[in-house]
């Protein structure tokens, strides 16, 4: 009688298995039972060999590669469930042994080889500690300073002076300029109007709504505050003006072509989304020349984005609740923002004065990184109040229904990432009519690149050197500076190294930036550095 073995399914003669036979040569017996099973045992895997190799040169089965993927694949398996019974097996063992074990193979939380990705404790304790050690530093500042917070004080500075008036005379004259924009597309949709001809006059239009402004600053002697918001209004206004040129230009040039395809999409004022995730629900699409009116211009210049459409998508109605929250946001981060300013930043930076005069660099090393933290917070809360309050009751008054005004550059691993993702109307704009109009005309991507950071850089020494009454090139050197720091940080960090070089170049560059406007401007303006009140 023949039983099968269990590990190598070669049956095995009943003698072999009576163990307990008590014959003289019992030994020598079992020895030959042995050998002839293994014998056998290597003819039945021979034979398995030829048989698969046969099939693989007749074309049955799979190829030799899959076949030997397959067979690598499957003795890897095999292994892993071997070991994995060996550890249940020793594991059953041990728990019935009298010395009652605690212990098993295990790393470390702290170790990148044990998987823990839970550290939500840790970051609470962060936050405590930073709770904890900036809400010292605000009674530090009460004690020292008392409360200097006086919402009357801003109401001065923005309207207690005449001299102001001259930035809010340069908002209103804005007027003028997108009027003479629309009169200019008006004559080119009726074909009055050369189109070299309107090119120049539109470039000297462009021309004279920056250079007006700077005329304006400088000759009045406006305040700061005032004339820095009123920039800023001249340079979104150009950057919709140049986008409103140029797409109507683009219609210009496919309105006799047959495929319009390009400009199909339904009307700003009939296109409606659901504010749910619906569908959308429109009216027939507004065609060229039919989008220039004067409600279509003005929708646009009040809708936050930089960049004109033929026809905006729109949400079905008005949320009063959220736009109530938004409205209650705007109001109290602006005066928290406000007072942080006259609390905090103020009497830093007036504290800075005596090390610019002495040149005490590690005064001034510590001023600077004073003066980084409470920069950094207003400079989050200004975020928060510009792109997601402000931004969203503006597109909620107007319907406006693409809000993404920024993405997650929170987690930008390379500068790259961060200038697309923290301004995304700015981004939007540069891609469509700087970036991708370069690059359709020859240049190439890294020329394309550089003149969208020069640009960038233009508008940023325009919003501080002019209101300031002085030019410098800090911020533009600043942000050209930004081409080499952004190769070198995707070229040498990666993963949370580079999110951490992203955030430190934020955290610094800024409040070092201040620090050289603040001591230019009362070397020029005062011809010392000596501590004014």
């Amino acid at each position: 009688m023949h039983w099968p073995n269990q590990e190598t399914g070669v049956e095995m003669d009943e003698n072999v298995i009576s163990s307990h036979d008590d014959s003289p040569d019992k030994e020598e017996r079992a020895e030959n039972n042995y050998l002839r099973i293994h014998e056998e045992t290597l003819e039945i895997e021979v034979s398995i060999f030829i048989s698969s190799t046969i099939m693989v040169f007749t074309g049955r089965g799979c190829d030799a590669g899959e076949s030997s993927k397959n067979k690598t694949r499957l003795r890897r398996t095999q292994s892993v469930t071997r070991v994995q019974d060996v550890n249940e097996r020793e594991k059953r063992e041990r728990a019935v042994q009298p010395d009652n074990p605690v212990h098993r193979p295990k790393d470390s939380l702290l170790s990148f080889s044990s998987g823990y990705t839970n550290y939500r404790g840790l970051l609470n304790l962060c936050i405590i500690l930073l709770v904890l050690s900036n809400t010292r530093v605000a009674l530090e500042n009460i004690i020292k300073y008392g409360i200097l917070v006086d919402p009357l004080q801003w109401f001065k500075v923005f309207m207690g002076k005449p001299a102001n008036w001259p930035s809010v005379l340069i908002v209103l004259s804005l007027n003028v300029f997108i009027l003479f924009t629309f009169f200019i597309e008006i004559l080119y949709s009726k074909g009055k109007l050369h189109e070299m001809c309107g090119r120049l006059m539109i470039v000297i239009s462009l021309s004279i709504l920056i250079i007006f402004p700077v005329i304006m600053v400088f000759t009045t002697n406006s305040n700061p505050i005032g004339a820095s918001v009123a920039l800023g209004s001249v340079s979104i206004t150009f950057l919709k003006l140049v986008s409103y040129h140029m797409v109507n230009f683009w219609c210009r040039e496919s309105r006799n072509q047959p495929d319009t395809s390009r400009h199909k999409r339904r009307s700003s004022f009939g296109l409606t989304v659901s504010t749910t995730g619906g569908g959308l629900n429109g009216l027939p699409l507004v065609r060229y020349p039919q989008n220039l009116n004067i409600r279509d211009i003005y929708y646009f210049m009040c809708a936050p984005t930089l960049c004109y459409e033929l026809n905006f998508p729109r949400s079905a109605g008005i949320r009063k609740r959220f736009l109530l929250k938004r409205i209650v946001e705007m109001i109290f981060l602006l005066q928290l923002i406000l007072g942080l300013v006259q609390q905090w930043i103020v009497p830093i930076i007036r504290n800075t004065l005596q090390p610019l005069k002495e040149m005490n660099l590690s005064l001034m090393l510590e001023r600077l990184l004073k003066l980084a933290v409470p920069n950094h917070m207003i400079w989050l809360l200004f975020f928060y109040w510009f792109f997601h309050s402000c931004s969203n009751a503006v597109a909620e008054i107007l319907r406006f229904a693409d809000r993404e005004f920024y993405r997650d550059w929170w987690n930008a691993e390379t500068v790259n990432y961060f200038w697309k993702n923290w301004n995304v109307p700015v981004h939007r704009w540069a891609v469509r009519h700087l970036y991708r109009p370069l690059t359709n005309r020859g240049f190439s991507k890294n020329q394309a690149s550089m003149a969208v950071f020069f640009v960038s850089a233009f508008f940023h020494e325009y919003l501080v050197s002019i209101p300031l009454n002085m030019y410098r090139i800090w911020a533009f050197s600043g942000m050209l500076g930004q081409v080499p720091f952004a190769m070198f940080v995707s070229r040498y960090l990666h993963n949370q190294y580079g999110n951490m070089a992203v955030w430190i170049s934020i955290i610094i560059g800024q409040p070092l930036c201040i620090l050289m406007y603040y001591h230019d401007y009362y070397i020029i303006h005062y011809g010392s550095l000596e501590v004014i009140s």
